[in-house]
């Protein structure tokens, strides 16, 4: 049995038109005991279309009536995924610190004014130079950035390449992801263990079984698994996958989290 989906988006996130109570009821269809709603805060996003502002008056209204109407069905928890950018150190510690959350994921999704699904954030590079400027700044806001609880979908830049290979192993940026696994270490951070990555066709969660593994050896034990889901069928998707990855990797909990505090639940 799986118990919570810890990365979920509706349409308070600029990029989901999912109503809040159908993700809630299929993570009930599912059996889940928690759903961490997580939707979108990019500030400074560079897009006129899509701003990914949230409004937490009226996000935190809304979760706390769904918490109480599914209250003796599934606990719905309040979190925010945080687009983490070197420059808006001081704003997302605000955000996350006088508005009361309960988890925060915190991702990379814009690098020097582009977002990386923007094919203009390739243009000209390697994809080695792309993917190494990637987790340099992935490691630039583990660094700058406390606000987090764990870090979202670390390996995730391949999503939106369109090299002939657009493939991303570990053995091939080791050094800079090892740099970043021991600040969420050193931090108390922990992983994201998101499984859109079947989704979007690269057959695996991310991060990937060789990341989880080194985090694990490193000493990282907080991981927290969500389906990133946008839409109401994709909640709970490829848990089971996900479940026999961290248990290849070694872990036996996941973590619930509360007021950003973190308690273990057994695999």
């Amino acid at each position: 049995m799986f118990f919570a989906d810890y990365h979920i988006h509706t349409s308070f996130s600029s990029d989901s038109t999912a109503e809040m109570p159908k993700m809630i009821e299929k993570a009930i269809e599912l059996g889940l005991k928690e759903i961490m709603i997580t939707d979108h805060m990019d500030i400074g996003f560079p897009s006129h279309d899509m701003l990914f502002t949230l409004n937490y008056s009226d996000y935190s209204d809304a979760v706390n009536l769904y918490k109480v109407l599914y209250k003796d069905r599934i606990d719905v928890l309040i979190g925010v995924e945080m687009g983490l950018q070197k420059h808006i150190v001081r704003d997302a510690r605000m955000f996350t610190e006088f508005n009361p959350f309960d988890f925060v994921i915190g991702s990379t999704h814009v690098i020097n004014g582009l977002d990386v699904s923007d094919s203009r954030f390739f243009e000209g590079k390697t994809k080695k130079e792309a993917y190494t400027e990637y987790f340099e700044n992935v490691l630039e806001n583990a660094k700058l950035h406390d606000c987090y609880n764990v870090y979202g979908h670390l390996d995730y830049i391949n999503r939106y390449s369109h090299y002939e290979d657009n493939s991303l192993e570990y053995k091939d940026y080791s050094d800079i992801i090892d740099e970043i696994l021991k600040v969420l270490v050193s931090k108390g951070k922990g992983l994201d263990i998101n499984t859109s990555g079947y989704r979007y066709g690269l057959g695996r969660t991310n991060p990937q079984l060789d990341i989880v593994k080194r985090f694990k050896e490193l000493g990282g034990e907080i991981v927290t698994v969500g389906s990133d889901a946008h839409k109401p069928e994709d909640v709970g998707a490829y848990f089971a996958e996900a479940y026999a990855m961290l248990k290849e990797a070694g872990f036996k909990y996941t973590a619930s989290f509360r007021n950003k505090k973190a308690t273990m639940v057994k695999l």
